[in-house]
């Protein structure tokens, strides 16, 4: 199995230093209170936010890449997604929409809302295809900041189940979750955000 995230020495101004390795395969669910910077964690990764440090995904640097390419290849969802064009469909390759209507339906969001305007999307819409639109990009890895908040335990368990399924096939996978239940559903390493410091779970 190939070697997954590699972190080290991943710092800024407002949080860190991290150091981690999260293998191919494998899931880090990190938990902690408001503010405490896990968004601003996945958001360093991603290269979202000024950072020093050295990141890399199955062998590949990230210094390496240019940022669209690295943000393909470890697509950031971020918790309040951003839409941008007018139409749901607007917002996927062509040649990947009837992927993303089998996805989205498979996550409990049927073809009315998929095709309809995204200003009507309710919210745990907009989060389930937000997941969708990374899903699709088949990545090696995946950052996803609370992916489930907003949903009720149906449609929750069917996100997990896709999770899982893309996790079996070897996908790497961050998620920040306030669900501390999630991380035992998923078999995932846990880690608390502490004052901006990342510390293992007992």
């Amino acid at each position: 199995m190939a070697e997954g995230l590699v972190v080290s020495d991943l710092r800024s101004a407002l949080a860190g230093p991290f150091t981690l390795k999260v293998p191919a395969g494998s899931i880090l669910a990190i938990s902690g209170a408001s503010g405490a910077g896990k968004s601003l964690f996945l958001r360093m990764v991603s290269d979202l936010d000024p950072n020093t440090g050295e990141v890399s995904l199955n062998g590949v640097a990230r210094s390496s890449q240019t940022a669209d390419a690295w943000r393909r290849s470890l697509p950031y969802v971020a918790a309040e997604s951003g839409w941008w064009a007018p139409k749901v469909v607007d917002h996927f390759p062509p040649d990947s929409l009837d992927r993303a209507r089998d996805l989205s339906r498979r996550l409990g969001v049927e073809d009315t809302p998929f095709n309809g305007p995204a200003d009507r999307l309710s919210t745990g819409e907009r989060q389930r295809l937000a997941l969708v639109r990374a899903l699709i990009l088949d990545s090696p890895g995946l950052l996803l900041d609370e992916p489930t908040a907003p949903l009720d335990p149906v449609s929750t368990a069917k996100v997990e189940a896709v999770l899982l399924e893309r996790v079996a096939a070897g996908t790497m996978l961050v998620l920040v979750s306030h669900d501390p239940a999630q991380a035992g559903r998923l078999g995932a390493r846990r880690m608390r955000m502490v004052d901006r410091k990342l510390e293992d779970e007992p």
